[in-house]
């Protein structure tokens, strides 16, 4: 693990915790549109990598895994920071779905099917599906993406790539009563979109190991995907607008 010198040995490190970046990169493209390759993300997170290996220094009360997740998942945002990877467009294709589901199910009132959703916006089943794919982006808002420094003029993260302008979502997340508003969504919804979004959340699976579990394609998993944020944001969005059951 260490050379005669008493350093890292950085070729045993970047064998060891390659697959490490690779399984980071994937995890996070679920949260990026199509237009984003994962091989810019992967060669930013074995920038991250090699920085940790020649920075991390024992003694520091760490452990070297520790310290290089953040080294590779701050170059990974950096990488993306440079970029304007979210183009205006996502974000109307995915306020179009929200919408479209949020009318499905107000009148139906249970969750909406994907025809139900694809006639409503007044598209066949194949090219609603291509819009998923599409609106791969605007997806859900990880609090810890607030403390991610940024770039330039001190804009953060989330100023440059978050959907909703209006709010904090830290703030909305430390209410008792939006969290609980998020987990009834989440109970709420189909039993196969509940499956896919605890394997990717909570045993932060990749989309190719998720459909391997489903027995469908990536990029249905990814349509799956994009259509069950959807659905949660348009309930939460409806949720924010009515700030009195907050206090009820």
């Amino acid at each position: 693990m260490y050379t005669a010198t008493g350093t890292l040995d950085r070729e045993d490190y970047l064998t060891r915790f390659s697959p490490m970046v690779k399984r980071m990169a994937h995890h996070l493209m679920a949260r990026l549109p199509a237009s984003v390759e994962v091989d810019d993300i992967l060669q930013a997170g074995m920038i991250g990598l090699m920085d940790a290996v020649n920075r991390f220094e024992e003694g520091q009360g760490v452990h070297f895994e520790v310290y290089a997740l953040q080294r590779i998942r701050g170059a990974m945002l950096d990488e993306l920071r440079a970029n304007d990877w979210l183009p205006r467009s996502v974000r109307k294709s995915q306020r179009e779905i929200e919408g479209a589901i949020s009318r499905v199910e107000q009148r139906l009132k249970r969750p909406a099917m994907e025809v139900e959703i694809a006639r409503e916006l007044g598209m066949a089943l194949p090219q609603y599906q291509e819009a998923l794919q599409e609106a791969r982006g605007g997806q859900l808002i990880y609090a810890d993406d607030l403390n991610e420094p940024g770039s330039e003029g001190g804009e953060s993260f989330l100023d440059r790539h978050c959907i909703e302008p209006d709010g904090d979502p830290l703030t909305r997340l430390h209410d008792s009563a939006f969290r609980q508003a998020l987990i009834k969504a989440i109970e709420d919804l189909p039993e196969r979109e509940h499956l896919l979004m605890g394997l990717y959340y909570e045993q932060e699976m990749n989309f190719r190991e998720i459909a391997e579990v489903m027995g469908v394609t990536e990029s249905r998993v990814c349509q799956m995907h994009s259509q069950t944020v959807a659905r949660l944001r348009g309930k939460l969005r409806e949720w924010v607008q009515q700030p009195s059951r907050a206090r009820n």
